[in-house]
């Protein structure tokens, strides 16, 4: 059987139109190949950045941990500190406080020391403490030594004497004795009767 013109050109444009879709199925295989190529690689770069993240997170943690070492050790050390100004703050108290006492109130001081009491089965501690006479009449001073005092610093004080005084007889002087007085702290001591002294006045 002869083939004719026209079944030849039929023929031909079904083979083109397959080889054309064959050739447009490859454009889009190698299209899709380049795709997953780039999406692996993404990911490969999602992985080192999260590889990254996990190893700048662990650093952080030791950077915390190394930081709360430090914050303990500056909190030992400040507390040090203030002990060791406490202690300085009261050897200037001991030598201000007799003559400021003398000249201001009459009271006639020899010397200073700390005292301990024992209240309700407690051993409480002192800073200033001293046996002196006012008028001729024997009295005891009790005084407390802060760097800086505030309000709350007078209230504390207050109820540490409240609790003292049963463990003493006659007339009780309350002092408190510091670098610096907030004014209002000075307001409710002079209420409470409390004398406070800052170390510059004389």
């Amino acid at each position: 059987m002869a083939i004719t013109k026209e079944l030849y050109r039929t023929i031909v444009k079904v083979v083109e139109d397959k080889v054309k879709d064959i050739r447009v199925t490859r454009e889009e295989f190698a299209g899709l190949r380049q795709v997953v190529a780039d999406l692996a690689q993404a990911q490969r770069r999602t992985e080192e950045k999260i590889g990254e993240l996990a190893q700048a997170q662990k650093e952080l943690a030791q950077a915390q941990i190394r930081t709360e070492g430090e914050l303990r050790y500056l909190a030992r050390e400040v507390g040090q500190l203030s002990k060791t100004i406490g202690f300085g703050l009261e050897d200037i108290a001991y030598v201000v406080l007799p003559s400021y006492l003398q000249r201001h109130f009459g009271i006639e001081v020899k010397d200073f020391k700390r005292k301990f009491f024992e209240v309700d089965g407690k051993i409480m501690e002192i800073n200033l403490y001293a046996k002196a006479k006012k008028d001729g009449q024997p009295i005891t001073i009790l005084g407390e030594v802060k760097s800086r005092i505030y309000r709350r610093e007078v209230e504390r004080f207050k109820k540490a004497v409240i609790k003292r005084l049963p463990a003493l007889k006659g007339e009780v002087v309350k002092v408190m004795f510091g670098y610096w007085i907030h004014p209002y702290a000075t307001q409710l001591a002079q209420k409470e009767g409390i004398v406070t002294v800052a170390s510059y006045e004389r």
